[in-house]
């Protein structure tokens, strides 16, 4: 700056078109109508990520903002960068040799004080006063008086400063090594002023910055004409008075001043300045003058109310100077030699400063004028200056927050009788809360019991709460935080500031305690007192919040209508418009470790029906030990505000929001960043408090787990604490990778300052990950996880781009030393790779919904001591729900094409060897392999289709695909589980078929032949008749025909049909089947004919070592004892067998060895997949030969039935009075065509169409009931039947449900299909058939007609073959039309026609009329079965209460069930008591209970340890407590009935039981099942 010129004094009118003009050309005008706001500089943009230099006047305030925000100490030198400031090599470099004497164009350049004041005039208060403590931080010096924009009064800026804390040392304390730490404007320091009179030669602002630097380290605090731009014409910045601070370190030797002194400077000339000037020298303890030439008469200096000492600064080296006019101006003033300084020729800079300093340390010493800038608003009014503090809001809020803060007197009891709902009752309902989920200390008792005691407690401590009345500071604090917006923000900075200065004030006596008792180390428990009187000491805005938050929770207990719980209904809205307004919520309550958890979420619900709907976040969190400046880094990072001050440490956690600037959020995919900060881990003063440990793994959990991007600050000086360190965080990202979350991690390392840093360092960060891998290894084997080997089997870590190294926060010593610019820079580096790592998981963005949601999970799971093994989420049940409806419809997709592939591949073998074959294979076997290969391809080609749909869908960025990454590779089986079962299926279907046409071609050919021989008899008859020329009657023509048929007949050889032994068959295959079992498998079943076998109902009666297992020593037995359970086994096996071979009998088909075989398969699955219930060889071998003997029986009657019906003999006379009209009919030589065509249609054509029709609404009806929500997915299903269930509320359905599952819901699905289809027409489906069916008829005719046949027989038998690949015409029926027919073609085509279309007309009359209960019977394709199969699962129980496994895909590793139940419904009771057990198992797994079983061979295990004896199952605990609300409801309206049917006593009812609603039950369900 260059302080020699003189500068004219402005008229308010000439000031203020300069003012319009700059801010015109800085782009900040527009911010004078409406403020720039914190929210607006804080959104991150494109700016906030790009390095490119100003190129333009707008763009210096907004570089100066972004490297102010991050507290750059560069923020200044915003020099625009012109094109023309790279040289142009093109110019001869000597002709331009004397541009190098020339002065450079300094026009353009703007002065930094006036992008400054500009900034600071354009923004609104809170702006300014985060400058100001940024500048502060920087040790840039801080507006104290602002220039007026439009006249030439001035601003205080008290309230720009109210932010400002400074610490340092004063000699006094230098021994005690004790600081004093005080807001600045509160601080009552003597300030020393500088200003200028008239012209100066001297560099005043630069004389200051050498004045305040000492020799090791000099710094620019105030602009000077020799910085970049410093010497750029000043615009609006005249008349700006700025204000820095010396501070002491205690350090003799490199401290300025022993005492902290403040220092003023006024820029511009004082005659212009009067009224600054006037001021100074009110405030000041003195205030030097520079000046070149004395006006002798100089009124200004010579003011009698002046309070301060003037001192006159002269350069005597200037032309200018006159010092007659010094000693008369000297004389006048009083002045004596010490207060005028001259700089002479012999005087350096140097020695100036000297003689400046001990000046100053004289009057300092001396002088009796110390002033609070608070105090200095007083003055300022006098002067008709304005105070920025003066506005109605700010004075409103001042006041309200005063009127609760003044209050405060003793902090501890202030927080015990103000905030009465925190502090021990909270901690108590935590400890509640966490022993409900971990049962620690639960003993001997009752689980069920224990957890209703628990609850009881916790509504009595609800009680209690809600008992207090809303104190006074509540009341007020609530109120003022209603109020209008920037109101609302003053009120909570006022809050923020008073209790700061209070908690200070105490936190340092006790610290002082604290050192005294410290010195003595005997003193544990006084030291232990101090420690917890430190943690309580602490309070801030977040303690009333807290209390805001308790209040509202404990009304929730309150009934709904109850007017004080509706009355602060609206609390979590006024939290959730702050936390959009940038203030941080407290997340984790660090006092008690815990989460306020229907508080934060109801306040983040809030949250999101403020913004528009589906905004999506990012979360940034940092974690590391405490001291080590993560709230520093994430200020620095983010330009936001988590509290610093060395007496509040952050404790807990406390979130808060950015929003993304519109230019971002298609980079970033989200909206908002939510950033987390944390209280520090292995923090001192919890360390002392017990459970700390424990607490640092909870929280490390719970943020690593909400965050996208996690920031861990180590230190790698001090090993241990790092290794611990490492644990907690190790163990926070191995439970995030088993429940699908990846977060992504960024390691720093603080206080590292060499540039070759990163290179020093590989040693360190190749120590780091072996450490990272121990710790996983270590991790791995607690959590029972030890799959995981290194660190990057947990997420991915690159050791050189994991790892940011940062110089230290201070550029020297404190409190004088500025931020360390190389500090600022790192953390913008690092800044920039944070938010490129969020551009890059964009899947994992959630809307505030579903964090909401996420965090509610990780916090509950974080409550059971195992983690892992506890947490469930709906987020990722959605997204495994989502997957396996997708899953689904492929897989149904799959069995609809191969079931329609199938039965035209039924059908083609079915027309093999006649006139419909398409086939040109004459070989049955040839034909066969063909359609097996074809099989095979399109098998293939559905499984890739499937799992490349699997492939796409887990690639896709929505619907948190990424949370069931895990489950990919079961799907994947699945889909080629499904194949296998669909080929094994298809093959059997092929051969069966493929057996029973090879039997019936043979059978055809006999009938062909005897068709044949009647039909030359007939012919020969015809012949005779008409060679008699006689006329004969039909009665005369009978007779001849029945006298031809009996001759025809004997002369035909019928030999009788060959019947296979079907128990022989069956007797083989079981025999195969059961050799892989062993000899004693062969015994067995010798000692038995298969034929005795099935005749009487199968019972089980156990003569092995079972029978001696007794349960006299268990103090928990199940009614249900082994044979019970085998019994069960069996008749369920029985049931779904006798089911299998109804379905095939229904079809009058012959038999096939296939048929048997499906049989064994089925049992065989069925014994597989209860593993739980042992069975020995006997049990299986006497099953098997039971099943086997009823299926051979029955089987036998088929084939039985098949031969006879297919009999020859049989056919021809049913066949002999059509035969009969025929004759008569072409010895008449009557017109057959009419006739005929209805023959045709009738005998061949429907029975074809009525077949196809029912062999396709099978497919239709599945296909319908799979489009409603209760059977989309197995657990819709599993919530609509219980659902169903209780909506009935019918004791024997539930008894049924409970004791015969399987067929109570195969039972409840076809009533559903039954209720479906009563509501919706079946016709649409079978009209659309018939259709395809008529259009098919139609068009065959058609082309046959177009056809060279020469006769009827060749016409039919083009049609025939046409519809050869849809309908299956029997053979019987059209041999019996072919003969005697002497019908015209083209007659018999348009008669056929009509009669097709009257066919058409009559099958829809009968679609109409015909029973739907009826239709179903005759379908090929079972849906009632097919649902079943497709919703039942794999079939799996539950192994301690019968709940059936939800799990989907087939080939699911692990079973799970959604809901579980008590065990007295699965028939348990106590010994000796007899009473229904209480006890769930989702309960006993976080318990020390013990269980037996017959798995166990009746040995003891822990329920903990359930996995050792149950691998595949996975019981998590119930997750809400409330989960199994359902079923405790149902237990307690029917314990008697219960009791009753399992002779059994009632159970004993836990109280807390018997006061579930039915609406809460109903609820409880929706939660299990995740159903929204």
């Amino acid at each position: 700056m260059d302080d020699s010129k003189s500068h004219p004094v402005q008229t308010p009118g000439n000031k203020e078109t300069k003012e319009e003009n700059l801010l015109e050309d800085l782009d900040i005008k527009q911010y004078y109508g409406e403020k720039l706001s914190l929210g607006r500089i804080l959104e991150i943009d494109e700016k906030t990520i790009t390095d490119q230099p100003a190129k333009s006047n707008s763009n210096p305030p907004w570089f100066f903002l972004k490297k102010m925000m991050m507290v750059n100490v560069t923020a200044r030198n915003a020099k625009l960068m012109c094109d023309s400031d790279s040289g142009d090599e093109s110019k001869d470099s000597n002709s331009d040799f004397d541009d190098l004497f020339e002065s450079p164009n300094t026009g353009d350049m703007l002065n930094p004080l006036d992008i400054i004041i500009a900034l600071f005039l354009g923004s609104d208060s809170f702006v300014q006063q985060e400058m100001a403590l940024k500048m502060s931080m920087c040790q840039f010096s801080v507006p104290l008086l602002i220039p007026s924009r439009d006249t030439n009064q001035c601003t205080l800026m008290l309230w720009a400063m109210r932010d400002i804390v400074k610490k340092y040392r004063p000699q006094s304390l230098s021994e005690s090594k004790g600081f004093i730490e005080e807001r600045i404007v509160l601080s009552e320091l003597p300030m020393i002023s500088f200003v200028r009179l008239g012209e100066c030669s001297l560099s005043k602002s630069e004389i200051l910055n050498k004045l305040l630097s000492n020799s090791q380290q000099y710094h620019d605090t105030f602009v000077h004409r020799n910085m970049e731009c410093g010497d750029s014409p000043r615009r609006i910045s005249n008349g700006l008075t700025e204000i820095t601070w010396y501070l002491p370190c205690g350090n003799t030797n490199i401290d300025i001043f022993s005492q902290p002194v403040a220092v003023a400077n006024l820029r511009g000339d004082i005659e212009s300045f009067d009224t600054q000037y006037s001021f100074l020298c009110q405030t000041s303890a003195a205030v030097f003058v520079f000046f070149d030439h004395l006006d002798s008469e100089c009124s200004l200096l010579t003011n009698p109310h002046h309070k301060a000492q003037i001192f006159l600064v002269g350069n005597y080296e200037s032309k200018s100077f006159n010092k007659d006019a010094l000693k008369k101006v000297a004389t006048k003033m009083g002045l004596t030699k010490n207060n005028i300084i001259i700089k002479t020729k012999d005087k350096n800079d140097a020695d100036l400063v000297k003689d400046l300093r001990k000046t100053i340390t004289d009057v300092v010493k001396n002088s009796k004028i110390k002033m609070q800038i608070e105090q200095m608003a007083e003055i300022a009014h006098e002067l008709g200056i304005l105070v920025d503090e003066d506005s109605p809001e700010c004075q409103t809020a001042k006041t309200n927050a005063e009127a609760i803060t003044a209050e405060i007197q003793d902090i501890l009891k202030y927080k015990e009788n103000q905030l009465p709902c925190q502090g021990e009752l909270w901690k108590e309902l935590t400890c509640l809360e966490k022993e409900e989920f971990r049962l620690q200390h639960i003993e001997s008792r009752n689980i069920e019991d224990y957890r209703s005691e628990l609850q009881m407690q916790k509504k009595q401590l609800r009680k209690k709460q809600n008992s207090y009345n809303m104190s006074t500071a509540i009341t007020c604090f609530i109120i003022a935080i209603s109020s209008p917006g920037t109101e609302r923000f003053y009120f909570l900075k006022w809050m923020r500031m008073n209790l700061d200065n209070l908690s200070c004030v105490k936190l340092s006596e006790l610290r002082e305690k604290y050192k005294e008792k410290c010195k003595n180390s005997e003193n544990k428990e006084e030291i232990k007192e101090i420690d917890r009187q430190i943690s309580n000491s602490s309070l801030g805005t977040e303690h009333f919040f807290r209390e805001m938050g308790q209040i509202y929770e404990a009304s929730l207990s309150l009934p709904q209508t109850d007017p004080a719980r509706q009355q602060l209904q609206h609390l979590p809205k006024l939290c959730a418009e702050l936390l959009l307004d940038g203030f941080p919520l407290e997340l984790v309550d660090g006092d008690a470790s815990n989460i306020p958890l229907r508080w934060v979420s109801d306040v983040l619900s809030q949250l999101s029906d403020l913004v528009s709907p589906n905004r999506k976040i990012l979360v940034v969190t940092v974690i590391g030990v405490q001291g080590t400046g993560k709230s520093t880094l994430l200020n620095t990072m983010f330009g936001v505000q988590f509290a610093v001050s060395s007496g509040r440490c952050t404790r807990g956690a406390f979130m808060l929001l950015i929003k993304i600037n519109e230019d971002m959020k298609k980079v970033l995919n989200c909206d908002f960043m939510l950033i987390i900060d944390t209280e520090g881990l292995k923090s001192p003063e919890l360390a002392q408090l017990d459970n700390s440990y424990e607490h640092d793994n909870e929280l490390a959990t719970l943020v690593v787990g909400l965050s996208d991007v996690t920031i861990v600050n180590v230190a790698m000086e001090n090993s241990t604490e790092m290794k611990d360190i490492l644990q907690i965080v190790v163990h926070a990202f191995l439970r995030m990778k088993e429940v699908g979350k990846k977060p992504k991690c960024v390691f720093v390392h603080q206080n590292v300052s060499d540039v070759s840093a990163h290179e020093k360092n590989s040693r360190d960060r190749k120590l780091l990950l072996e450490q990272l891998n121990e710790m996983t290894q270590a991790a791995a084997k607690m959590e029972k996880k030890e799959e995981n080997k290194s660190f990057t089997d947990v997420m991915e870590y690159s050791p050189d781009t994991g790892n940011w190294y940062i110089p230290g926060l201070w550029n020297g010593n404190p409190p004088m030393a500025p931020v360390n610019a190389g500090y600022s820079e790192a953390v913008y580096e690092l800044k920039k790779h944070i938010i490129q790592l969020l551009g890059n998981c964009q899947s994992s963005a959630k809307d505030i919904l579903d964090f909401k949601e996420w965090m509610t999970s990780l916090w509950t799971a974080v409550k059971h001591e195992n983690f892992i093994f506890s947490f469930r989420n709906s987020l990722v049940a959605d997204a495994y729900m989502r997957l396996c409806t997708e899953f689904n419809k492929w897989e149904w997709e799959f069995k609809k094409v191969m079931y329609t592939w199938a039965t035209n591949a039924e059908t083609k073998i079915s027309n093999f060897g006649t006139f419909a074959a398409k086939s040109e294979s004459s070989d049955m076997r040839e034909f066969l392999t063909s359609l097996n290969s074809e099989a095979s391809t399109v098998l293939s080609t559905w499984q890739t289709r499937l799992l490349e749909n699997l492939r796409q869908y887990f690639k896709q960025t929505e619907g948190h695909v990424y949370l069931v990454e895990g489950y990919k590779e079961e799907f994947s089986n699945s889909a080629k589980s499904l194949r296998k079962e669909m080929e094994k299926s298809v093959f059997n279907q092929l051969i069966a078929a493929a057996e029973i046409r090879e039997g019936m071609i043979k059978l055809d050919k006999i009938k062909k032949n005897h068709t044949k021989e009647i039909e030359k008899a007939v012919c020969s008859l015809i012949d005779e008749c008409r060679k008699k020329n006689i006329q004969m009657g039909d009665t005369e023509l009978e007779k001849e025909f029945h006298k031809m048929w009996s001759e025809t007949l004997e002369k035909l050889s019928f030999s009788k049909q060959k019947t296979t032994d079907v128990f022989t068959n069956v007797s083989h295959c079981l025999r195969i089947n059961l050799s892989h079992r062993g000899s004693h498998a062969c015994e067995l079943l010798s000692q038995k004919s298969l034929q005795d076998c099935g005749k009487e109902p199968f019972k089980y009666t156990d003569e092995g070592s079972y029978n001696e297992m007794k349960h006299n020593f268990s103090k928990l037995f199940s009614i249900q004892d082994h044979t019970m359970a085998a019994q069960k086994l069996a008749d369920s096996i029985i049931n779904d067998c006798t089911q299998s071979v109804r379905e095939r009998v229904k079809r009058k088909n012959n038999y096939s060895d296939t048929y048997i075989q499906e049989i064994l398969h089925i049992i065989d699955e069925k014994l597989q997949n209860k593993q739980d219930v042992k069975t020995e060889i006997e049990f299986e071998v006497s099953l098997k030969q039971h099943i086997c003997g009823f299926a051979a029986r029955k089987f036998q009657k088929m084939h039985e039935d098949f031969i006879q019906e297919n009999d020859p003999y049989r056919c021809l006379m049913k066949n002999k009075e059509k035969f009969r009209d025929d004759f008569i009919d072409v010895f008449h030589e009557r017109d057959q065509c009419q006739k005929k065509a209805e023959e045709f249609t009738n005998q061949c054509l429907k029975p074809a169409v009525e077949d196809f029709i029912s062999r396709s609404l099978g497919l239709d009806i599945t296909g319908e009931m799979q489009t409603c929500e209760q059977f989309s997915t197995r657990m819709s299903f599993q919530y609509s039947v219980l659902l169903d269930l209780l909506s009935k509320d019918d004791f024997k359905n539930y008894m049924s449900y409970i004791d015969s599952y399987e067929t109570y819901v195969k039972t409840w699905i076809l009533n559903k299909i039954v209720e479906h289809f009563s509501t919706m027409s079946l016709f649409e489906f079978e009209d659309q058939h018939l259709q395809s069916c008529i259009r098919s008829i139609n068009d065959a005719i058609n082309k046959a007609q177009r056809g060279k046949s020469d006769d009827l027989k060749t016409f039919v038998e083009d049609i025939c073959k046409e519809l050869g690949n849809k309908l299956v015409i029997s053979q019987d029926a059209l041999g019996a039309f072919m003969i005697l027919n002497n019908a015209d073609k083209e007659q018999f085509a348009d008669w056929l026609t009509v009669s097709v279309n009257n066919m058409a007309q009559d099958l829809r009359t009968e679609f109409q009329t015909l029973n739907f209960e009826m239709k179903l019977k005759h379908l090929k394709m079972n849906p009632q079965n097919e649902l079943f199969n497709k919703l039942v699962g794999c079939g799996k129980q539950c192994p301690f209460c019968k709940a059936p496994c939800d799990a989907g895909g087939r080939a699911h590793t692990e079973h799970f069930a959604s809901l579980h139940r008590p065990q007295g419904l699965g028939k348990y009771k106590w010994y000796p008591t007899e009473k229904l057990v209480t006890d769930i198992c989702s309960s006993h797994v976080i318990s020390d209970k013990r269980f037996t079983r017959s798995a166990t061979n009746i040995e003891w295990h822990s329920y903990k340890h359930y996995k050792r004896v149950f691998p595949d199952w996975n019981i998590p605990p119930d997750v809400s407590l409330q989960a199994s609300d359902y079923w405790k409801f149902i237990m307690v309206q029917y314990n008697n009935d219960f009791a009753e049917t399992f002779n059994a006593i009632p159970a004993d009812i836990p109280p807390a039981w018997k006061q579930i609603t039915r609406d809460q039950a109903e609820k409880s369900l929706k939660e299990s099942f995740h159903n929204k």
